[in-house]
């Protein structure tokens, strides 16, 4: 059985399968941890071969907490299934959520609702856009990860949701990088990679 699970949830049009070269990145300081990426439930509106968690057509500030509601129970549904691929549906408190974009979104927005009370969340290029209450586990983690040059989803939100997270009594803590756009850094995965072996090695 492995000891901790990481989830990935992937960005808007993209698959689970996108994600996987941080896998191998933490696998070497993470090597009783199993990782998974599955795809998001809703084939993408915008064509291709990818998903999403939810539309983004006609998407507003107004609406996207709604949006995000109406996606909970698709999102609940797919990670129950990959916890019981893994056998981990009773170890929530050595389970991680890593998102990218919106499914930063979506990793922000499980632990602060207070329906998955997971060791840990780490959310790059991220934005916390969820409907009140947060009813937050008093245990779950977050780490935000945002470049300043990010042009799809401005790194304020992140700065936003870590001022968000810690009044609602979240351990959050964030990274800003300097120039970084809409994308990963090898020193983002570096740093996320350490916050996930601090919190799920102990």
């Amino acid at each position: 059985m492995a000891d901790s699970l990481v989830i990935f949830l992937h960005g808007v049009g993209s698959r689970g399968s996108d994600l996987s070269v941080l896998a191998s990145f933490w696998q070497p300081r993470l090597p009783e941890t199993r990782f998974s990426g599955p795809d998001a439930p809703f084939p993408f509106d915008g064509g291709g071969s990818g998903f999403q968690w939810f539309s983004l057509n006609g998407v507003t500030p107004e609406n996207r907490p709604a949006r995000i509601q109406a996606a909970r129970e698709a999102f609940d549904s797919t990670l129950n299934r990959v916890l019981t691929q893994h056998n981990m549906a009773d170890r929530l408190d050595r389970v991680a959520l890593v998102g990218f974009s919106q499914g930063s979104i979506m990793a922000l927005d499980a632990v602060l609702s207070g329906r998955w009370p997971v060791a840990a969340a780490v959310a790059f290029s991220g934005r916390l856009a969820s409907p009140p209450p947060y009813q937050p586990a008093a245990n779950s983690r977050v780490m935000l990860i945002h470049g300043t040059a990010d042009a799809v989803i401005p790194y304020q939100e992140s700065e936003k949701a870590n001022q968000a997270l810690l009044a609602a009594g979240v351990d959050s803590q964030l990274l800003i990088e300097p120039g970084l756009g809409h994308t990963l850094s090898e020193e983002g995965a570096t740093r996320a990679g350490a916050f996930l072996v601090e919190t799920l090695k102990g």
